[in-house]
């Protein structure tokens, strides 16, 4: 009978000593579980501060001050719930500070010329020419590129897009281009420095256990930024394809002489509104290619009388003239090139209203994402202009100088280091507004200390804003 007893109370001791074993366990991991929600849904509102804060700021913006918005964003880089607090961080030139990565102070890939291209550290022309080839829309290979026969051979399974690339992470598809140069030591393309990316060759990926992180040319290009017909004051931006003199007075601020140039600039066939920036208002609206009647225009406005004399572009081009003839002959449509030249030109607030509130775009297709002055690296500036380093150290210095930023690409007009040939360079592909944001935030549970990181693309070129992205790990 004492054995058996014996026994019995082993057993039993067993059994209870496994349900505890089996009951820590669960606890444990239930525990575990509520953590990571807890941790989730800190990560989560950082995203939705950050959201918040730029929706805000595309409804209401402060179009004197282009710096506002990344302050509110910074205040929101860390904050607590009751059960978590998040923080936000990006990389910039190694080094982590607080705030989301702002896609627009990287190149957008889809519009770099092959000579930027070629200033990252890496880069080579075969790479650049198949870079150049798989985004473009044609099957014709440049010279040391790649295109649809290529792939095809080499039976990978699959071929070029032929269009704009999609995601950085893309580029690793491209003949050449090999994830270690295109994410450097940032495996995740979370824009952060995580452990395994600071500890040597203890794990992948390789690294030089600096405690910064080499992006490789995800730091320097981006797929994701966006243009935008949201204008700074937060209206929609003025076609001024479309725009009635009216309008362009009382939007722009210009006279009425003035709006009419403009119009009929916009309907030449090679408008952009970069031109503005280096060449007279006067010489836009006389020369150049047009669209519409431009023959028969001509004609009944007498040869180039006019502001919308010679190429302007049907009734504009006719009022134009008309009211430029009235100020010298008063004769409609014969103006000669004296009332021409007396076309008052632009001044630095009108230029920086038509950079602010006008475009030329109607929004029919995707508008490209510019470089934004106000935040690219001087690196990157410096690529964007390898054979004029004093042009970019001055809008550097300029922008620096500045407590409000730099508010239009046409502040740089009033520099005197920064050259006509550097301005022209920089100003089909550089901006000083932003709209697509990489927002990493990372949440942390209050009870244990677990982390849970969510990488989300946040774009807010339209409203409501949008996520192009989302991530967790």
């Amino acid at each position: 009978m004492i054995v058996l007893v014996i026994w019995a109370v082993a057993i039993a001791a067993v059994i209870v000593g496994a349900a505890q074993v089996l009951g820590f366990r669960a606890a444990m991991m239930g525990r575990e579980a509520i953590a990571k929600v807890e941790a989730r849904w800190a990560a989560r509102a950082g995203i939705e501060e950050t959201l918040a804060v730029l929706e805000y700021h595309t409804e209401q913006p402060d179009p004197t001050d282009a710096r506002q918005m990344y302050k509110d964003l910074e205040l929101v880089a860390d904050g607590e719930l009751g059960s978590g607090s998040w923080e936000i961080r990006h990389v910039e030139d190694g080094v982590e500070i607080r705030g989301p990565q702002d896609e627009h102070a990287k190149i957008n890939v889809n519009n770099a010329t092959k000579a930027t291209l070629l200033e990252l550290s890496g880069m080579s022309l075969d790479v650049v020419d198949a870079l150049v080839d798989w985004r473009d829309s044609d099957d014709n290979p440049g010279m040391m590129g790649a295109e649809y026969e290529y792939y095809v051979n080499r039976d990978i399974g699959y071929e070029p897009r032929n269009g704009p690339f999609r995601t950085i992470a893309e580029l690793e598809l491209v003949a050449g281009a090999y994830p270690s140069s295109v994410r450097g030591e940032d495996a995740n393309l979370n824009g952060r420095l995580d452990p395994n990316e600071n500890d040597g060759a203890m794990s992948e990926p390789p690294d030089d256990a600096d405690g910064l992180l080499d992006a490789g040319w995800s730091g320097a290009l981006t797929a994701r930024s966006s243009g935008s017909l949201v204008s700074a004051s937060g209206d929609n931006r003025l076609n001024l394809k479309e725009a009635t003199a009216e309008e362009m007075e009382e939007r722009l601020g210009v006279t009425a002489q003035q709006a009419a140039s403009l119009q009929t600039f916009a309907k030449r066939q090679d408008a952009k509104l970069e031109m503005l920036l280096t060449q007279d208002l006067t010489t836009l609206a006389t020369s150049g290619p047009q669209t519409g009647r431009t023959g028969r225009n001509t004609g009944a406005t007498g040869g180039t009388g006019g502001t919308g004399g010679a190429g302007g572009t049907g009734d504009t081009g006719g009022q134009s003239g008309r009211q430029s003839g009235r100020s010298s002959s008063g004769m409609r449509g014969n103006t000669s090139a004296g009332a021409q030249n007396r076309i008052q030109a632009l001044d630095q607030q009108q230029l920086r209203k038509i950079f602010q509130e006008a475009t030329l775009e109607d929004g029919t297709e995707p508008i490209l994402g510019k470089v934004n002055l106000n935040t690219v690296s001087p690196a990157i500036l410096r690529a964007m202009l390898p054979d004029d380093p004093i042009s970019a150290d001055a809008i550097i210095a300029q922008r620096s100088a500045s407590s409000s930023g730099l508010l239009a690409i046409s502040d740089l007009r009033d520099s005197s280091r920064i050259t006509p040939q550097a301005l022209a360079a920089l100003a089909p592909m550089a901006d000083t507004q932003s709209y697509v944001f990489t927002v990493t935030s990372r949440g942390r549970s209050a009870t244990t200390g677990l982390e849970v990181e969510i990488t989300a693309v946040l774009d807010r070129s339209t409203l409501p804003a949008r996520i192009l992205e989302y991530r967790e790990q």
